[in-house]
């Protein structure tokens, strides 16, 4: 199966991309996510080797700031059990749980972050699901193209 390329939206008082890179072999759960589509995604289509971007929101500016991969695919987010954890679903049993999780590895901090707005403005991007109306999904899928595009981005304006 062919390398795939995803975008994973944080809030970085929460979790960021420092976190990831501090994280021990700068992997980590990515837990919590409570949607069944972007669930579906982490579950059944996000395979080892898989590039990420990382994007943090909710914050200003909200911008890709990292490439990470995934190091683990689909498994069980143990965070649906935890009746402490802010991401407890009571509605999750064990023998048929409805949240899952992969791991990520960070791979690279960009060499500055490339924001939202600036993204907005790029005839290269119009298509990218990040930037469709309404779009708010935490995982969403990347075209190889826009990846690439991205990275090639943050390198060139970097200097």
């Amino acid at each position: 199966m062919p390398r795939r390329y995803w975008l994973l939206k944080t809030e970085p008082d929460v979790f960021s991309f420092d976190d990831l890179l501090a994280a021990p072999q700068q992997t980590s759960g990515w837990d919590g996510v409570r949607n069944f589509q972007a669930r579906n995604f982490l579950r059944d289509d996000m395979k080892v080797g898989d590039g990420v971007l990382i994007y943090h929101s909710r914050i200003p500016p909200m911008a890709i700031v990292g490439v990470a991969e995934i190091a683990k695919e689909g498994h069980v987010d143990p965070t649906q059990f935890d009746p402490r954890d802010h991401h407890f679903d009571p509605k999750s049993k064990r023998e048929s749980p409805q949240w899952f999780q992969v791991d990520v590895r960070a791979v690279q901090k960009l060499a500055r972050p490339v924001t939202l707005e600036e993204l907005r403005g790029l005839p290269a991007l119009k298509e990218m699901a990040l930037l469709q109306r309404g779009q708010r999904l935490s995982v969403q899928p990347v075209r190889k193209s826009e990846f690439d595009f991205i990275l090639k981005l943050a390198k060139s304006r970097a200097q």
